[in-house]
């Protein structure tokens, strides 16, 4: 993987800054720490961090065509680049490098924009076509990869990351306020707003055009869905096997690398069926690498355990203490560039750093699965609460929600009060985000910790008719799963899973995930079965359990989900976090950047801090207004502008006149 920077001319005459170039590259580093290169020209500038991974001799970039009038910089793989390049090369395409990059330099020459048609991978993009004067960027269909950009002075300036572009002086930093009634709504942002003002972000699935300084985005891909006349007949069994075959492909290709492949272990299902497959059919000594937790409610260290036993993996633990945790918060933030409501992604960042020290630089990770198979809870409380607005005098409420959360309902004072939560807005199940009303509804509670200023300048926005307004067409027409699955895979998954605990956490450690669950074909595949095979009763996963039963342990087919979490207020509230939390939550640091009422934030800390504990709207509001601060201090205030620079550029073409 890699990181890549750019500057288009839009309009005018300026030139492009090489010592910029220079700088938005070198920012990257940690992305690309083997090699950088840059391409300039009087139209545009290309800056490339090189991540070496296929062709670790020959690949360095930018990569260009026969007679260099193609020019690009990508981070990413495309993992069906074998048989793209063979079928390139009979067609009269000649190659210099062995890399999936030079494939799609070529594979646009014959294409243009339908080459992303072709790919089978996880990238951003940039292709410059000095015949045609006409920039050309890209993102992978999921998100896996970000791409971001802004306009500035006639130039668009574009990045892997918002660092990279803050690099360019005239870039105004000023968190969006928009950008933060979505993240303490939604948890992350909405389509292609990020965290800071006039920054944008590449939506997944798009494209951008910029040609003779006309600019175009265009849509290539969205989540499938097939109508009921369009879906598989098959049966379960059928198919179980069906997406078992594609999964093993999907894992196959993405064991293609000049370099070895790791796993992440965790003791779930999504990622030992994974490690499982690499183990019986392609490496049975592939490393694997998981988390510990020094508190039982978080820890999957049992089954973990007994997953190594079973396979005979050679595996790592970090173990992620509530201190290392806390003190990790200002470094995770500085890599994923927007604030948070949880301290989910530290862990992550904390065990991307164990691979990268145990010499590997690619891993397996199960991201996606929960989303294409229907796994998560966000789910089953749809269908329950449905069947609840159907049959409201049914007296089996508790034992429905009971079910899906029996650590919760063990406490019987909760039940009828659990019971009236889950209940609310059972009168619009019409509503077309009717499955996730709950949760984005609670988490808005904590935007009553937003300073007067701040609630004045968001103003009426509504992001509830932000996505609304962006659902496809036929979206009314679908199942409540197929709603659900649309909603968690176009925001939360493209915009937080994928990037605050993905990506952003493992290149901050130069390390490159791959994810076979979020392979187009299985995607498309999964989207052309019923949804009542997907979630059998409220048996999650029914079919991802069928297609590991053979090849894993009873107990971790039928276990139940334990949610990825991690500790709150005992990590942020102690130690060195304690310290750095107590000045950030300060009333002169709040006062400063003017995002939080002093009084009510004041009244949070003292009431968690005299009670040890913290409700779930309490703990939320403690990680936003901490991690906002963070972000405020080290993008606008503190923000190291010329402060990063690569130790040498190993291929620099200059094409100025």
């Amino acid at each position: 993987m890699c990181g890549i920077a750019g500057i288009c001319r839009l309009s005018g005459s300026d030139k492009i800054s090489f010592d910029t170039l220079v700088r938005m590259t070198g920012v990257l580093c940690h992305r690309g720490p083997d090699e950088t290169g840059i391409y300039i020209d009087e139209d545009v500038g290309l800056g490339h961090a090189r991540l070496s991974i296929i062709d670790l001799a020959g690949g360095v970039q930018p990569i260009h065509n026969e007679d260099e009038t193609i020019w690009i910089v990508y981070n990413g793989e495309v993992f069906n680049y074998v048989e793209l390049r063979a079928e390139l090369v009979d067609k009269g395409h000649r190659f210099y490098t062995t890399s999936d990059t030079e494939v799609i330099v070529h594979l646009y020459e014959e294409y243009g924009v339908e080459c992303l048609n072709h790919l089978n991978g996880q990238f951003a993009m940039a292709i410059w076509d000095a015949r045609k004067e006409c920039m050309f960027l890209a993102r992978d269909r999921m998100g896996i990869r970000p791409l971001h950009y802004t306009e500035k002075n006639g130039m668009l300036i574009f990045s892997s990351e918002i660092k990279s572009i803050f690099q360019h002086k005239d870039v105004q930093r000023k968190i969006d306020p928009l950008a933060m009634d979505e993240i303490f709504t939604f948890w992350t942002t909405l389509g292609g707003r990020t965290a800071f003002k006039d920054v944008y972000e590449l939506e997944p699935g798009h494209y951008m055009t910029i040609c003779r300084g006309e600019m175009n985005v265009g849509r290539y891909w969205d989540i499938p869905y097939y109508d009921k006349s369009e879906r598989l007949t098959l049966s379960p069994h059928e198919i179980s096997e069906k997406a078992h075959d594609m999964l093993h492909e999907a894992v196959r290709i993405r064991l293609r690398a000049d370099v070895p492949v790791a796993s992440y272990l965790s003791g779930g299902l999504d990622s030992s069926g994974l490690t499982s497959l690499v183990v019986k059919n392609f490496n049975k000594d592939v490393r694997t690498f998981g988390i510990r937790f020094e508190e039982d409610a978080y820890d999957e260290g049992t089954h973990q355990q007994q997953m190594v036993s079973y396979l005979g993996a050679k595996h790592c633990e970090i173990h992620a203490t509530n201190e290392k945790i806390g003190a990790a918060l200002p470094d995770v933030l500085w890599h994923g560039e927007k604030p948070v409501l949880r301290t989910s992604p530290i862990p992550l960042y904390l065990l991307s750093k164990l691979v990268r020290e145990s010499g590997l630089k690619v891993v397996l990770t199960g991201e996606g699965a929960d989303e294409v198979f229907g796994g998560y809870n966000i789910f089953r409380e749809a269908k329950i609460r449905r069947f609840w607005s159907s049959q409201p005098n049914s007296n089996k409420r508790a034992d429905l929600i009971g079910y899906l959360y029996p650590y919760i309902f063990q406490n019987q004072k909760l039940k009828s009060t659990l019971q009236h939560f889950f209940a609310k807005g059972l009168n619009k199940f019409n509503d077309p985000l009717f499955s996730h009303s709950i949760r984005w509804g609670n988490t808005s509670r904590i935007k009553t910790f937003f300073s007067h200023d701040l609630k004045k300048e968001i103003g009426s926005y509504d992001g509830f008719e932000e996505i609304k307004r962006r659902l496809p067409e036929d979206y009314d027409g679908r199942d409540y799963l197929a709603k659900a699955q649309y909603l968690e895979m176009s925001i939360f998954m493209s915009n937080y899973l994928l990037s605050s605990q993905g990506d952003r956490m493992a290149m901050a450690n130069s390390v490159e995930i791959r994810l076979p669950y979020l392979d187009p074909n299985v995607v498309d595949f999964m989207g052309q079965v019923p949804s009542k095979w997907k979630i059998l009763g409220l048996n999650e996963k029914h079919l991802l359990k069928k297609v590991f039963k053979k090849i894993l342990p009873e107990t971790i087919t039928t276990r139940s989900k334990h949610p990825y979490r991690a500790p709150i207020t005992q990590s942020l509230l102690r130690g060195k976090a304690g310290e750095y939390a107590a000045e950030m939550m300060s009333e002169k640091s709040l006062k400063k950047s003017g995002l939080f009422d002093t009084g009510k934030t004041e009244k949070l800390l003292a009431k968690i801090k005299s009670t040890g504990a913290a409700n779930e709207m309490e703990s939320m509001a403690l990680v936003g207004i901490l991690s906002s601060q963070l972000i405020h201090l080290q993008f606008v205030e503190e923000f190291p502008v010329d402060g990063f620079l690569p130790d040498s550029i190993d291929l620099l073409v200059d094409r100025r006149v």
